[in-house]
């Protein structure tokens, strides 16, 4: 059969958007490898199912290009909430996303009848080690020294469903070895029970951060709005930074908010479509 699919893109995080509410699909994992090895998926972070939701506007399955399905992607959520208003699933300028990292809120602007930018809650940190989860004896893992290789950082984690974790760096990030030391930390099975994604950032000021983001199983990755939102939370909690920053990825900036009263944390910037096309799926011999 064929499949109608969108290929949008949120300051570097690349996906394929389905629409589940109104196609049929089966075998999701082997659905999503097929989509990232193949044909328009080159290079995709993964696939996102708009589905039907009983507690929000929507639900959001997210399958990482291995087939296994993950919790939440910040890039991945705000795409969705253009997506739905695009296609013309909603004519909310609000609506609320269900995920396994629970549920999101989306606020629009609209130009000509079209999202141009967006607003994402992905919610409150978590930096409970029982939740992230991360094998320490500390209630929380916040700025833990840490050998890597040849060298020592302070490593921090933080979850909103999703691990994460972050290392401040006086390095120049543009010639950093994101690729050694990110592997290493994404494996270091002593600290962290699951892979996880790294973000290595450096404070330039007390409103602008730089990053670079390794993702578990992929390699360097162009943006993460989870990554973005974990260096900026961390830095704050540690005091480098104001309750609001920019930070800085290599697929264009993030403008992050901490909201201390309701402990949310909210990311802006903008989503858009890369193209929209159709795909025959043998459901019967994908593997």
């Amino acid at each position: 059969m064929k499949i109608k699919f969108t290929k949008m893109q949120a300051f570097g995080n690349d996906y394929v958007y389905i629409d589940a509410i109104n196609q049929k699909l089966e075998n999701l994992p082997a659905l999503a490898r097929f989509v990232s090895d193949r044909h328009f998926a080159i290079g995709s972070d993964g696939m996102v199912l708009i589905c039907p939701s009983e507690v929000a506007d929507f639900r959001m399955r997210m399958f990482n290009p291995d087939g296994s399905e993950g919790e939440m992607c910040g890039n991945a959520v705000r795409s969705v909430g253009k997506f739905v208003y695009d296609h013309r699933f909603t004519d909310k300028e609000h609506v609320r996303i269900e995920t396994l990292g629970g549920i999101k809120d989306l606020w629009f602007e609209v130009t000509e009848g079209y999202v141009s930018n967006i607003t994402a809650n992905i919610g409150a940190p978590i930096f409970d080690t029982t939740k992230i989860p991360v094998n320490v004896d500390t209630e929380e893992f916040i700025d833990e020294p840490v050998k890597i290789l040849d060298r020592e950082f302070n490593i921090s984690a933080v979850s909103w469903g999703n691990p994460h974790c972050v290392a401040f760096l006086e390095d120049d990030l543009k010639d950093f070895d994101v690729d050694g030391y990110g592997k290493a930390i994404e494996y270091h099975t002593e600290l962290f029970t699951n892979k996880t994604n790294v973000t290595f950032a450096k404070v330039i000021n007390r409103n602008y951060i730089k990053m670079r983001e390794w993702e578990r199983g992929t390699g360097e990755t162009i943006g993460c709005g989870t990554g973005c939102c974990t260096a900026f939370v961390v830095a704050n909690r540690l005091g480098l930074v104001d309750d609001e920053a920019e930070v800085e990825q290599i697929g264009g900036n993030l403008k992050v908010k901490w909201d201390k009263q309701t402990g949310d944390v909210y990311m802006t910037g903008p989503s858009h479509t890369v193209f929209e096309s159709e795909i025959e799926v043998d459901f019967d011999n994908i593997k």
